[in-house]
Formats: structure tokens, C-alpha cells, sequence
């Protein structure tokens, strides 16, 4: 035991160290370097230079400057709103692939906030496209690069900047270039870089990524009902144990085939790669994934009980069938990736590279170090027998995984826009309700008219939330500006203020039954008219002060339309007044409409 103890911490260490490649930004062919930003003694400057990164020509953007001089890396970042990192090739006789950037690092801004980063020494790669590179048959190429953004430090941020670099690149030179075979990244382009690992190490890295998942808390909403499978499954026959137990592996292997299938199909017909964790980058699947989760917290709670049809449970009616088996092996593989570790994504890199029979295999395996311990587990009675037995423990242990759910689903919220969060939250209590009303208020012993009756109701209650709490934003609403509204009305403009709160429920009422109308967003849009949001949640907000000292309004909800040769403005306090809102906008004369859309 001692020498296998030593082997796996040896293994580990090794590891560790493979995982975390320095880059390298010592050349010595870099092209001149040109400053970005300085504020006092931090500063960032970069260079280019000609490079292969894992055999994939292109263009290195070395970045070398202090640690806490650092670059927005995600347009989501509610400061960088838009001045992002951007990094942009142009060329007259050469053509350019997505650009790769690194890793980002988390920086925690005064108010605490942690934000996506990217400072001090990195690698901004830029690949060549292929075919245009043939197509100059080896000559120069000049080659201009646009790097644009805004730089911080943890005291001051610095004003929005754009430097140009320009150099020539001389291809019959290639066989020169610098080589950097190990890259650090996460894949934000439609191109992928590669550590250097063997094939064998990277499979086995593959497997012990598939085998890691089985301790990621997000796989914990299906563990009280594998171990409840597992424990029936003691008591019948070891041919059936075994059987089911395959199957429910086999639902495992299901999944990642499922990943290998959309790797394939990214790169055969997109040329694009599946980058790990680019789902949770997405609102829709992160919400997605919330929910299931309180469902999933619902189900701990004892709200309901999961039970499947009769001919797929093999007339169980406990989901212990061979179908019901996969199901709960792939769900289980599903729920598993929201918290998947670092070696996850290394794997995942590895994989994007390679060829795509290789790169299939490698997923497959991560899917076998998945299933293989239930695979052990199933097939081992002995094991089987030495589980505890059913009792309360489990139901506490059930209730207990319940909360943690629900902190795992406020984890994934964060990532949801601060405008859709109020509304996914409104959305899962009035689907939990639907849910507990559907499981909770009907019996076998109900009538079957009843039954019905009642989870209709549950069901038309859960599609009308979804409509409402999920309906697309029909208006472009623009953010209080007073300068912005004075220029407007400068220009003989309409001017539509929308004063609202968060914390104001009738203005939540007027969004919906007002400003969700298609025909008063049409209009709108017809009549030129700049749609203001003016947010008075708290009282140093601008529009706060305005509502106040500019337009003498006691408080929200209050919509102040302008319109051109008017001396007052209409104003609608109430929450009924769509039909009025609807009237004075159709009065509005479109020749200024039609003159500034000319311009524009």
C-alpha cells in the first residue's frame, strides 16, 4: 500500500508539473515592441513575431509588462462593456484564422468583485490561414496588427487605447521560426493550441478526467438514487445486478459519445473546435442547467418522486429497467460537467488538436473512467452487499444533497446577466410551485377527471410564467444620459423615458403590458424615437436625482414622452395607459424620422 500510495503522489507530482507550462517570451527574433499603457511603475508593452505553435503557423503577440497592470478579458465584464482585449490581423495578400488567447486570470476589483483578466507576461496567438499562406507561394507579407482595449491597475483605470504594430514576415525564413510547443489556454477562437503530451500520457489524462467526475458535486443530484439501484439491486440475481449496472455505465459511455459525435461535427463541416465549458459560457444553457438543478433539489426534498413509464422501466414503474438504467447513467454524466476540474480542460485541449479518430477515442475513454467504478461496483456482489442499508439516514442524506443543490444553482445564476437574473429567479418558484402542485395535489386515488383538471392548470400556469419571465426585449432601451437626451431633442427627436426601479413591482406590470406590446415597440422604431431606461433603484443613481430636481416626480412608476413642437412633455403615471402611450405616438410626425434615418 505504502509503494502505491508513493507511486500515485509521484504520479501527481509529475502531473502537476506537466499541467503548468511557463510561457516562454524570451526570442530571439521579436520585432520591435511597443508600449501600451503605463501608470506610474506598472506598464505593458507588446511584439510580434513569427511562430509554429504545435506544427500550426502564425503570428505570436507577446505581452510582457507588471502583474497588476492588467486587460479586460470578457466583454461580459460590466466595465469593459465592449473595450475588451481585441487583438486584429490585416494583411492585403494574407488571410488569418480567430486569434487564441491564454488563460485568463480573476482579478477582485475595490468592491470585491472578482473579473476575468489578462495581465503580466502572456501569448496572444494568431494563426495563419492555410490556404492563403500557399497561395503567396513563400514570399513576404506585410502585416499590420490592431491591439485595442483598456488597461487598469488596482488603483486607476487608464483611457480606452488602440496601437498598431506592423512588421514583415519573410516565409522563406520558416524553417527559423521559433517553435512554442506548449501553450496554457483556454480555447476562445475557432482554433486550438496543444501541449506537447505523449499520446499515452494523454489518454491516461483523459481517463483520470473521466474518473474525477464521479466526486463532482454537480453529479450528486443522481448518488442517493444510483446507491438506492444499487442496494435493490443486491437483493436480485448477480446476472441482473450486473446486467443493469452495464447499462447504466453504457448510459455514461452514451454521453460522451454524444460529445464526440458534435466534436466531429464542428470540425468536418465548421472547421471549429468544441472548446470544454463553452456551454456554461451560454445564458440559455446556464439557466437551463439551474433549473434542472432545483428540480433536481425538488426531487431531494421529497416534492416528487422520479418514476418512469412502465415500458421503459420494464413494467417497474421505479426506473429500475435497462432504459431507465442509461437514463440515469447519462443524466448523471450530464450533471456532472458544470463543475468539471482543470484537468477536464487540459484533456479537452489535448484532444482538439488531434486527429479525429485519435481525438474521439480520447473522449470515449474519458466516458470509461467515468463508468468504470460502477462498472467494479455492479459487478463485484461482495461490494454490493457491504453498502448500508436503506433507512432514514438516506432520506436525510437525500434532503441534506437538496441544499447543496440549491447553492450549486445560485453558483451557476451568477453567471446569468443581472437583467435575466430577476426573471429566472421569478420563473423558478412559480415552476417549483407548478411542480409541486402537479405531483402534490393529485394521488393514484384521484379521479382521472380531477387529475387532469389540476395538472393542466400546473402546466398552463408553468407555460404562461415561461412566456411572461422569458419574453424577448421588443424595445433597444438606452441607459439615462441626460447629455444624450439633450442632443436628441436638439435634434428634434422623439424621447421616450421609461423611470423604473428594481424594486418597483408596477413597473415589472408596465414592462409587460406596455412595453411588451409589438405594436407600441414598432411604432417606436417607426417613429424614430430614443427608448430611455432610466434606473432610480437607488438614490445615487443619475435618473434618481433627475426624477427629482429635473423632471419634479415624487417616484416611480412615471413615462415621460417628448415630442417635437410640444413645450410639455405627456406624462403617464399610472400603470394602464398603453392605448394613450399607443395614440400619441402614431400622432408623431415621421418627416424627422425619415431625415435621420436618411443620415444615419
Amino acid at each position: 500500500m505504502r509503494k502505491s500510495a508513493a507511486a500515485i503522489s509521484w504520479f501527481i507530482c509529475i502531473f502537476v508539473t506537466a499541467c503548468c507550462p511557463a510561457a516562454s517570451t524570451a526570442t530571439d527574433a521579436v520585432m520591435d515592441s511597443i508600449e501600451l499603457a503605463r501608470s506610474g511603475k506598472d506598464f505593458s508593452s507588446a511584439c510580434l513575431e513569427p511562430v509554429y505553435m504545435a506544427s500550426k503557423p502564425g503570428l505570436a503577440v507577446t505581452f510582457e509588462g507588471t502583474d497588476d497592470l492588467h486587460f479586460y478579458a470578457s466583454p461580459d465584464t460590466t466595465a469593459a462593456s465592449g473595450f475588451e482585449l481585441k487583438v486584429r490581423a490585416k494583411s492585403d495578400i494574407l488571410a488569418f484564422a480567430e486569434p487564441v488567447f491564454p488563460k485568463w486570470r480573476f482579478f477582485q476589483d475595490p468592491t470585491g468583485k472578482k473579473i476575468e483578466v489578462y495581465a503580466g507576461n502572456f501569448i496572444v496567438f494568431i494563426p495563419f490561414d492555410y490556404e492563403s499562406m500557399r497561395a503567396i507561394e513563400l514570399k513576404k507579407a506585410d502585416i499590420e496588427v490592431k491591439i485595442s482595449g483598456i488597461a487598469c491597475t488596482s488603483i486607476v483605470c487608464l483611457a480606452p487605447f488602440e496601437k498598431t504594430l506592423q512588421t514583415t514576415i519573410d516565409f522563406g525564413l520558416a524553417n527559423s521560426w521559433r517553435r512554442l510547443d506548449s501553450f496554457e489556454s483556454v480555447i476562445e477562437g475557432s482554433q486550438v493550441i496543444t501541449p506537447s503530451y505523449s499520446v499515452s500520457f494523454a489518454l491516461l489524462l483523459a481517463f483520470l478526467a473521466g474518473l474525477s467526475l464521479n466526486i463532482m458535486p454537480c453529479v450528486w443530484p443522481v448518488l442517493p438514487i444510483i446507491v438506492m439501484r444499487i442496494i435493490k439491486q443486491a437483493q436480485q440475481s448477480k446476472a441482473r445486478a450486473i446486467s443493469l449496472g452495464l447499462t447504466f455505465c453504457l448510459g455514461i459511455l452514451l454521453f460522451f459519445a454524444c460529445l464526440a459525435a458534435a466534436n466531429i461535427i464542428l470540425q468536418i463541416f465548421y472547421h471549429t473546435a468544441l472548446s470544454w465549458g463553452d456551454h456554461l459560457r451560454n445564458p440559455t444553457i446556464v439557466t437551463f442547467l439551474s433549473l434542472l438543478i432545483i428540480v433536481m433539489a425538488l426531487f431531494m426534498f421529497g416534492v416528487f418522486t422520479i418514476t418512469l413509464p412502465s415500458s421503459i422501466a420494464s413494467k417497474s414503474g421505479t426506473g429500475d429497467g435497462f432504459w431507465g438504467s442509461i437514463g440515469m447513467g447519462f443524466l448523471a454524466a450530464i450533471l456532472s460537467t458544470p463543475c468539471s476540474f482543470g484537468i477536464l480542460t487540459v484533456a479537452f485541449i489535448w484532444i482538439q488538436g488531434q486527429s479525429l479518430p485519435l481525438g474521439t477515442l480520447a473522449i470515449i475513454i474519458m466516458g470509461i473512467g467515468m463508468a468504470l467504478p460502477y462498472a467494479i461496483l455492479t459487478s463485484m456482489p461482495g461490494l454490493l452487499k457491504r453498502l448500508p442499508k436503506a433507512g432514514r439516514w438516506m432520506e436525510l442524506f437525500k434532503q441534506t444533497l437538496g441544499f447543496v443543490l440549491l447553492l450549486i444553482a445560485v453558483k451557476l445564476l451568477k453567471a446569468i446577466p443581472s437583467e435575466q437574473l430577476i426573471n429566472v429567479l421569478f420563473f423558478a418558484v412559480v415552476l417549483s410551485f407548478c411542480i409541486w402542485m402537479w405531483f402534490g395535489w393529485v394521488g393514484y386515488s384521484t379521479k382521472l377527471s380531477r387529475k387532469l383538471l389540476v395538472r393542466i392548470i400546473a402546466l398552463a400556469l408553468a407555460v404562461l410564467s415561461f412566456r411572461v419571465f422569458f419574453a424577448p426585449e421588443l424595445i433597444d432601451w438606452q441607459d439615462y444620459n441626460e447629455t444624450v437626451i439633450k442632443n436628441a431633442l436638439a435634434e428634434q427627436r422623439p424621447v421616450l423615458i421609461k423611470f423604473t426601479a428594481g424594486w418597483c413591482t408596477n413597473c415589472e406590470v408596465i414592462d409587460r403590458i406596455v412595453y411588451k406590446r409589438k405594436d407600441i415597440a414598432k411604432l417606436i422604431e417607426q417613429k424614430n424615437v430614443l427608448p430611455v431606461k432610466a434606473d432610480t433603484t437607488e438614490n445615487s443613481f443619475p435618473a434618481t436625482v433627475a426624477l427629482k430636481n429635473i423632471y419634479n416626480e415624487p417616484g416611480v412608476p412615471v413615462s415621460i414622452l417628448f415630442v417635437p413642437g410640444k413645450n410639455e412633455p405627456l406624462r403617464w403615471r399610472g400603470i394602464l395607459f398603453a392605448d394613450e402611450l399607443k395614440k400619441s405616438l402614431q400622432q408623431i410626425s415621421s418627416d424627422k424620422a425619415d431625415v435621420k434615418k436618411t443620415e444615419d
